[in-house]
């Protein structure tokens, strides 16, 4: 009995898999104003309601930027006001939409030292960090040296799993005007990448409007559509932006100490959801099972 007691107690508890929610440009307006017809707004409360109704139980959720689609500080502030009443932290990056300047001013503490929009937050099976691609004047990404150094320190330090956070799109889509507006300085981020790829779990961005998934100097990255207007694949056009009517979207992602699954989840699919069945093999039958 002694021994058996001693073997029980020696077995380390697997940890709790982790849980994020991953918006991406809710793109805010004041209330009223819509984009390619759909309210964002309207669209951001229906991502939460959705989001809220299967995963209150999300450690966090992170928004990878173009938060106001004109960068106002009604939208910030209204932004503000509605995540502090969520069950769970939120963690924010800005996009090409926003501004830098008017958006510390509602969340001061979101700035590092150097007065970029970078933060590092902890969760159970790792350290996330949140960085800030924004460039005045462009809807293209930029990352300076300035920026990278801070990276290059805060992945230096860390003795965990970490997952990147960022609203441009570091690899290239091969979409020619989309592109075009890709982060700038994907090079040298690459580098900074490519010296801590033992250490990224996983790169999560937005911009594209895009379900993307793929790699990046050797870490998996992907991002979801977004919780408003849709992009769509013109690999065709060479100079205009294309957009579509596909449902809006966000991500769950589920992180165990073996992997990281990210699902896109349509929330603004409106269609029947069909039961099909069950899964096991026994229950499968040609005669019977409707298909």
């Amino acid at each position: 009995m002694t021994e058996t007691v001693i073997a029980l107690s020696s077995v380390r508890p697997e940890p709790i898999p982790v849980k994020l929610i991953h918006f991406t440009d809710i793109h805010l307006t004041t209330p009223g104003k819509t984009i390619a017809g759909r309210d964002p707004n309207e669209n951001f409360e229906r991502a939460l309601t959705h989001c809220l109704a299967d995963h209150a139980d999300a450690e966090a959720l992170i928004i990878t930027g173009d938060l106001s689609d004109w960068g106002e500080r009604d939208d910030y502030e209204r932004l503000k006001d509605r995540l502090g009443h969520l069950p769970f932290p939120v963690h924010l990056c800005i996009g090409n939409h926003d501004d830098r300047d008017t958006f510390l001013t509602v969340f001061p503490e979101l700035a590092d030292e150097n007065g970029f929009v970078q933060t590092v937050f902890s969760v159970s099976q790792g350290r996330c960090i949140t960085l800030d691609t924004w460039g005045p004047e462009t809807h293209a990404g930029h990352f300076c040296e300035r920026r990278r150094a801070w990276l290059d320190a805060r992945l230096a330090e860390a003795d965990e799993p970490v997952f990147l956070f960022m609203h441009h799109n570091p690899a290239p889509t091969g979409i020619a005007p989309m592109d075009r507006i890709m982060l700038q300085d994907a090079d040298a981020f690459g580098d900074v990448v490519a010296r801590h790829r033992d250490r990224i779990a996983h790169i999560f961005f937005g911009h594209c409007h895009l379900p993307l998934s793929g790699s990046f100097r050797g870490v998996p990255m992907s991002a979801p559509r977004g919780t408003n207007h849709a992009g769509w694949p013109s690999f065709g056009e060479q100079h205009l932006l294309s957009s579509s009517d596909l449902p809006e979207s966000y991500a769950v992602v589920l992180i165990d100490t073996q992997s990281v699954m990210v699902q896109m989840v349509e929330f603004g699919y409106s269609g029947p959801v069909r039961i099909e069945g069950s899964p096991d093999y026994a229950d499968w039958d040609k005669e019977t099972m409707a298909r």
